[in-house]
């Protein structure tokens, strides 16, 4: 049987888990950094190809998992993303609330906008923008149907009225309205074709209009969630078709969008994120696996549970790594080219 069995089983401590995460990490470092020309490659095979794939394994793997497992997991908002720490918030509520509410600054966001969302999650941001900002209009795109539901009950019990969700796989989201203001936030790492999307977000938007996302990323080598072999435990569990973008990846597709600020926000906000996450299920073990017996993984209800915690293990490390100045997280602001 292999570790990473033995792990799943949860008969490994912590701590013995948390040095394989780190080995792991270092070699998947080098495996990366080593490779030729990967930058140029990256960006060529980004510019081709359909706009997301393995959706619905994705969707499955994250997104269709019961609101009442991340109920227990998230803080008040369920802000299933990066939260910040860096004014010494004391806790999750709190440090969710200073990344809503940093977002929207950096988004620049003001009252009457017409906004879009893509990939909203469980609505935290779309939310706070329609609390903050009641006189504009937002539309929010999710490709969980579950997630929808949520925040549409969400919006009929607090009484929100300028918001709109949409159900939408990203491949074939379109539409013919223009906004001031495009958000996503920890989206963008489930595309794999960014000139595509940035050509549609360039439609999207007014003349004057503004993308605005947020992405975690690697400090300068991006590459592919792929299962090749036993280590990839990431890609073939939690992030199927996904990618790690580098900090400078956006400007390479300046054809339609030109990133005109970015920001640096240390990966120790993440870790601090990803360790909140992991004490409050298990904290609430017997809730949070009685949430996940209502799911449709068909692994057993203590493996769902303990690759959970290995998910949540890996990316304070990953966050942690070199005092967050490794992999991190990256604030983009662009404009219309």
């Amino acid at each position: 049987m292999s570790l990473i069995n033995l792990a799943e089983r949860g008969w490994l401590p912590d701590t013995v888990v948390r040095f394989g995460i780190k080995r792991l990490l270092s070699k998947r470092l080098l495996r990366e950094t080593s490779k030729e020309n990967n930058f140029h490659e990256i960006v060529k095979a980004m510019s081709q190809g359909p706009l997301a794939i393995k959706t619905d394994q994705a969707n499955d793997q994250h997104y269709e998992v019961p609101a009442t497992f991340f109920e227990i997991m998230l803080g008040k908002t369920l802000k299933y993303s990066c939260a910040s720490f860096e004014n010494g918030e004391k806790d999750l509520d709190a440090a969710e609330s200073s990344m809503l509410e940093l977002t929207m600054n950096r988004a620049r966001i003001s009252e009457g906008m017409k906004i879009l969302e893509l990939g909203c999650g469980w609505g935290s941001l779309t939310i706070a923008m329609a609390e903050k900002f009641p006189g504009s209009n937002i539309v929010a795109v999710s490709n969980s149907n579950t997630q929808k539901e949520f925040i549409e009950e969400k919006c009929k019990t607090r009484g929100i009225r300028n918001l709109e969700v949409i159900t939408s796989d990203m491949n074939d989201f379109r539409t013919d309205e223009k906004f001031d203001r495009i958000l996503s936030v920890e989206m963008f790492e489930h595309m794999r074709n960014y000139s595509k999307l940035f050509e549609l977000i360039h439609g999207w938007l007014d003349d004057q209009g503004k993308l605005f996302f947020h992405v975690f990323c690697h400090k300068d080598t991006p590459y592919f969630f792929e299962e090749n072999n036993r280590d990839d435990w990431m890609a073939k569990n939690f992030f199927s078709g996904g990618v790690m973008p580098a900090f400078d990846l956006p400007s390479s597709f300046p054809q339609h969008l030109s990133v005109i600020q970015n920001w640096r926000v240390n990966g120790k906000n993440y870790a601090k994120t990803a360790k909140s996450w992991l004490e409050r299920i298990d904290k609430n073990e017997p809730a949070a696996k009685a949430a996940l017996s209502f799911g449709h993984n068909p692994a057993r209800v203590s493996t769902q549970f303990q690759r959970w915690r290995l998910f949540l293990m890996a990316c304070e490390e990953l966050f942690a790594y070199r005092e967050g100045k490794e992999w991190f997280v990256g604030h983009y602001l662009c404009e219309k080219t």
